[in-house]
């Protein structure tokens, strides 16, 4: 070169050409390489003449290079691993931006055991003849030849930046395979190109490799190239091909001259300061708490064997509808797209205000005039963040713009990016693409050039799960979705093609139509979750009463065995006789329709009988849990305002003296007639069955009112799922405040089989139990999981105890969510018996779906068992915030309606409307809002996934964080509180409160908080431990940052002064608090249930104690939870820890024996004893 008349970068690359660089040192100059390569006077003069120039360049960061300087054994290093050595080097430069990304994801599979890389491009294509072969090969080397990044290799090792490294020479390398048939041929082609396995290593030069195979007996071949993405992107790719064409049609002088990559790099560099790129996506991402995720797909660092693609053409009308749509509005066609795209991701990940995906921008706009015509990798892919909430006209040119800003940082790394979002470090900025690119048709032009030549395909893959390619061909638009295979593309690619129909619709009849309005879903895939996943109606009993499918059964069987109780029992005429007799008193007190009768009763054969009672009066029961503090028993009551109250004999004088009260025991009713009962005749299957309080968000419980029909079609669909026989005893164990029981009680009673009812308090003792199963030949019980989970610890290495359940038929598990690991070990350790996971709020007659558990639910322990698919006369909706369905396999609130649905929460008309909608999807029916998520799998069952709000469900019991925190505000002292679940020591959800105090700054002990809640909150609602924090925690959008809240640590428990336990029993019991609660010393005065115990763990100590051969009453435990009282309970005699189970002087299966040979029926009745 003999005149260098050259801008400072030029000359830059001129040295780069030579195998040299400059780098500053102070404010000199320094030559890095062979300084005997610097060889051309003209070349020197104008390195001096431009020093100054130079030296800003560089200062600036925006030379060639624009690397920390590299030290000559760095640069030794890399030359020793390039065939030839330095000789062979021609260039040393940095990584583009999204050369960078790709990099990281190809070390990431390269440095793992197994897996392809998502970035190797394959290109299969099939030549009429070797010699057709070889000239292709020979072309595809002169274009090697003539562009350096086709001659390049990437390294990293020992390096603070990966740097490219440009060799003069680097041969293609082609493998000839031996010749094999067509099929065969094509096969293992095909099988090297496998996503899954296939690599190149990309620290050899070129980046590209072939595999070669001749088809026997045709003299054609097949060649299989591939391409790391490193060096190629799709202008880059389709210019390959341009000149390979040129060289085999002799074209060569229409070649045009080569531009070095090197010059992008440095423009890209230089592109932006990078104080002004995290400026921008501060602002654009800064808030962004939460990942657009389609369909939960997650996982950005698979190597991309995992998709599938979906091919179209648009249809030609739309794609013109679309074009001129973006002309009167004055955007791109880009730019409609990007927008429909966005409708689509927000369906599909149910987002309602924005979604943010990643873009691929072209790269070459603000790289130079001879970008267009340069190979290499120019693209990047940045986000893009789209508002949903606008109307369609608005939100298209927003996008507009937003892309255009966008595009002034097209040079931006995407890792800076992602570090100005609010995401966590280890959550993807997002998880899907869109890459919209304009594309050359393969014209007569290029079928002509590859004469003899075809191609057999070959596709872009990429580590995203969500990917749609958009190639505009001028005259219309190919449409590819590239997706996870577990869910269709081709389904996908309908969703984008209905919601760019819709989107056309609106911007020609109504601009400003709400994105919300705008259809993404195709007819078929909205009739298949509205309408075939809900084809539930069948018959029921319509008209018929709850208790009148007992009478029925009474009518049938008066003789056989109803109600079976410590030892005694009823029998279905005895039952119905003493309702009859109980019904009549209860209308003398004004018993009616509507009206509510309180049950402040323990378990017992006469639970049954007021609970008949109350409906064969008209009334609707309303239960009231003798545990319960007597403050919310006020305010239950108060709201509520029964007529009367059904109470034991023995419990009556703990009522408040509010309302007329009955108290009971064996011998009230038997001296009244016999007469069969009348029934109310204005009563209706419209009127109530039951009234049943649940925790309220607002600090005040709620009162779910059930209509008759919702529970008896509830019933009937139970009897025709799983057919109880009169030989079939169920197991009543659940208390009465909590739905489960309704069918326990009543299912037996209309199917003519054995209501077995366990001993208060009996379902906290899995030991009882097992021997109740046993002696009264229980065949059906129901488990919430985590009890189910210690039921069966107690059978593992307990011969005796599975033996005992062997008679089991059916386990039904609901109230919280079902593992599919503690499915599996059901089934293991009862293999007779069948187990349901049913799944229903209290809001809709107990249970909406049900599923019968078999081999194939999850795939290990922490994977749940579906809730299943809707029950008869039942639909279930999963919406999103705009109450639109969402697709299958997409989240939603999940919606309740049918015959069901509850009639609303007593007394509480705003809170009713706002849980009860009407129907949006016809009729005049109302959906029940749950607050619970779910999505649909393709087989049309539910999968659960858990709460919209704060709502958490404990040892089956639903609670309201809400309530308890307005408990705590209303404590001197504490200014704000919350309340959520988190695992306890030993691996249990408990509650947790924290606290922050009031001015004075002094918040009460946990003790003294623990003792205000429980005057009014039941034992199941109140906190194991209370933290107290100078203030909550807020996360950078001002709202409480839920994660930041602390762990409790020792003092969050409420203790006493510490004196050490005594004696042995006490030494032994501490020892297993300690265990099971994680506290390391216990004394004789702590508290079990201040320390953190609850339920689950009290079961699991009195395992423990028992395998010391002691025993102590399930009650003690409860009623004296101090170490030092709860010892003195203690049993240690021999056989103290023996399960004493009444005998039942009825065999399991007998099903007939006269009404006074019953105990506890005898015509020699006690007094009666009322208190009005």
């Amino acid at each position: 070169m003999s005149n260098f008349d050259a801008t400072p970068l030029q000359l830059l690359e001129a040295l780069a050409s030579r195998g040299l660089a400059l780098r500053l040192d102070g404010e000199r100059l320094a030559l890095q390489g062979d300084a005997r390569l610097l060889a051309d006077p003209a070349l020197v003069r104008a390195l001096r003449e431009r020093k100054a120039e130079l030296i800003a360049l560089l200062r600036e960061g925006q030379g060639a290079d624009a690397l920390p300087a590299l030290e000559q054994d760095a640069i030794d290093r890399l030359a020793a691993k390039v065939p030839g050595g330095l000789r062979n080097v021609q260039d040393i430069y940095p990584l583009a931006p999204l050369q960078e990304g790709i990099l990281f994801h190809h070390r990431l599979h390269r440095e793992s055991e197994d897996g392809g890389d998502a970035y190797v491009m394959p290109t299969l294509l099939r030549f009429d003849s070797r010699e057709r072969l070889e000239g292709f090969v020979q072309a595809l080397r002169e274009v090697i030849a003539r562009h350096d990044i086709l001659r390049t290799s990437v390294h990293w090792q020992e390096l603070e930046q990966p740097v490219q490294v440009v060799q003069r020479e680097a041969d293609l390398e082609i493998a000839m395979l031996a010749a094999a048939p067509a099929e065969e041929a094509l096969q293992r082609l095909r099988a090297l190109a496998d996503p899954r396995s296939c690599r190149l290593d990309v620290r050899r030069a070129p980046m590209l490799r072939g595999h070669a195979i001749g088809e026997e007996g045709s003299g054609r071949w097949l060649l299989q190239l591939l391409h790391h993405h490193l060096i190629l992107d799709h202008t880059a790719s389709q210019l390959l091909v341009h000149e390979v064409m040129l060289i085999l049609q002799g074209r060569r002088d229409e070649l045009p001259a080569p531009v070095p990559f090197r010059r992008f790099v440095a423009q890209a560099r230089r592109g932006g300061s990078e104080a002004g790129h995290e400026a921008y996506f501060r602002r654009l991402l800064g808030d962004v708490e939460q990942a657009t995720v389609p369909f939960g797909l997650d996982e950005v660092r698979g190597d991309g064997s995992g998709v599938l693609q979906s091919r179209g053409e648009l249809e030609p009308g739309l794609a013109r509808r679309l074009r001129e749509q973006a002309r009167l509005h004055g955007v791109g066609a880009a730019s409609v797209f990007h927008l429909a795209w966005a409708l689509v991701l927000a369906r599909c990940c149910g987002a309602s205000r924005d979604v943010v995906f990643g873009t691929v921008l072209f790269g070459r706009l603000q790289a130079g005039a001879e970008a267009t015509r340069a190979m290499g990798m120019f693209l990047n892919t940045l986000p893009l963040r789209v508002r949903i909430d606008d109307g369609a006209e608005t939100a298209l040119r927003r996008v507009h713009a937003d892309l255009a800003q966008l595009m002034r940082h097209e040079h931006a790394s995407l890792s800076l990016a992602r570090r100005c979002s609010g995401l966590p470090a280890e959550a993807p900025l997002f998880t899907s693409l869109l890459n919209y690119r304009h594309s050359h048709r393969e014209g007569s032009a290029g079928a002509a050039s590859m004469a003899g030549i075809e191609s057999l395909g070959g596709h872009d893959r990429t580590n995203y799960p969500f990917v749609l390619h958009v190639d505009d061909h001028g005259d219309g638009f190919g449409i590819t979705a590239e997706i996870d295979r577990r869910i269709d593309a081709r389904r996908i690619r309908g969703f984008v093609e209905q919601a760019l129909r819709s989107l056309a619709d609106a911007l020609e009849a109504e601009p400003g139509r709400p994105l919300h309005r705008i259809e993404v879903l195709p007819e078929s895939e909205r009739l298949r979750v509205l309408s075939g996943f809900n084809a539930t109606a069948a018959d029921y009993p319509r008209g018929l009463l709850l208790h009148q499918l007992f009478e029925r059964q009474a009518a049938q069987r008066p003789h056989a065995t109803a109600v079976v109780f410590e030892g005694r029992s009823l029998s279905y005429a005895g039952l119905d006789a003493h309702a009859n007799r109980l019904a009549r008193r209860l209308r003398a007190l004004g018993v009616a329709p509507d009206a509510r009768v309180g049950i402040f009763m323990q378990r017992s054969e006469m639970l049954a009988v007021a609970l008949l009672a109350v409906l064969k009066a008209g009334g609707a029961y309303l239960p009231l849990d003798p545990s319960h503090p007597p403050q919310r028993l006020r305010e239950m009551i108060d709201e509520a305002g029964p007529v009367a109250v059904l109470a034991d004999a023995g419990l009556a004088a703990d009522l408040p003296a509010m309302v007329p009260t009955l108290a009971l025991d064996r011998g009230t009713l038997t001296d009244a007639p016999t007469e069969p009962d009348e029934h109310a005749p204005e009563l209706r299957e419209s009127h109530l069955a039951y009234v049943i309080y649940t925790s309220g968000s607002t600090g005040r419980p709620k009162g779910v009112m059930n209509e008759h029909r919702g529970i008896v079609n509830r019933l009937h669909w139970m009897q025709q799922a799983y057919a109880l026989a009169p030989d079939d005893a169920v197991l009543q164990k659940t208390p009465l405040g909590f739905d489960v029981s309704v069918w326990e009680f009543f299912w037996p009673l209309m199917a003519g089989a054995r209501l077995v009812l366990a001993r208060p308090d009996g379902h906290k003792d899995p030991a009882y139990l097992c021997e109740l199963i046993r002696e009264s030949g229980v065949t059906t019980l129901h488990f919430v999981p985590s009890m189910l989970r210690l039921f069966l610890a107690r059978l593992d290495g307990d011969a005796d105890g599975a033996a005992a359940c062997a008679g089991l038929r059916r386990v039904v598990c609901s109230g919280e969510a079902l593992s599919a690991g503690l499915a599996r070990r059901c089934r293991e350790r009862l293999p007779h018996a069948r187990l349901h996971n049913l799944y229903g709020p209290t809001e809709a007659a107990v249970d909406v779906s049900a599923w019968t558990c078999g081999d194939g639910d999850g795939d290990g322990e922490g994977d749940g068992v579906p809730i299943g698919r809707p029950v008869a006369n039942t639909r279930l909706y999963l919406l999103d915030g705009a109450l639109r369905p969402v697709p299958a396999g997409v989240a939603g609130e999940l919606y309740i309606g049918g015959v069901q649905v509850a009639r609303g929460y007593l007394g509480q008309p705003e809170l009713t409307a706002q849980r009860f909608i009407a129907d949006p999807f016809g009729g005049n029916g109302r959906l029940y809002r749950t607050g619970d998520l779910g999505r649909w799998r393709a087989d049309g069952a539910i999968e659960y996934l858990g709460r919209t709000d704060f709502q958490v469900k404990l040892r089956g019991q639903r609670i309201e964080p809400g309530e308890i925190e307005a408990r705590l505000r209303a404590v001197d002292g504490i200014a704000d509180a919350v309340v959520l679940a988190r695992e306890d020591r030993s691996g249990t959800p408990a509650l947790v409160a924290y606290v922050v105090p009031g001015s004075a700054g002094d918040a009460p002990e946990p003790a003294r908080l623990r003792g205000r809640l429980a005057e009014h909150l039941p034992e199941h609602m109140l906190p194991a431990a209370y933290v107290r924090l100078a203030a909550l925690p807020l996360g950078a959008n001002g709202k409480l940052d839920r994660k930041a809240l602390p762990a409790p640590g020792d003092e969050a428990f409420g203790r006493r002064d510490f004196e050490p336990p005594q004696g042995e029993v006490e030494e032994a019991l501490a020892s297993i608090w300690s265990r099971l609660l994680g506290v390391e010393r216990i004394g004789r005065h702590d508290s079990f249930f201040a320390l953190g115990g609850h339920s689950l763990l009290a079961v699991q100590m009195l395992e423990q104690l028992r395998g010391r051969g002691w025993g102590i009453d399930v009650r003690a435990v409860f009623d004296r939870p101090g170490l030092a009282a709860m010892a003195a309970a203690v049993r240690t005699a021999p056989g103290a820890h023996e399960v004493q189970v009444p005998h039942n002087a009825i065999p399991a299966h007998f099903a007939h024996h006269e009404p006074q040979t019953e105990a506890g029926c005898d015509t020699e009745s006690e007094t009666e004893e009322f208190r009005l």
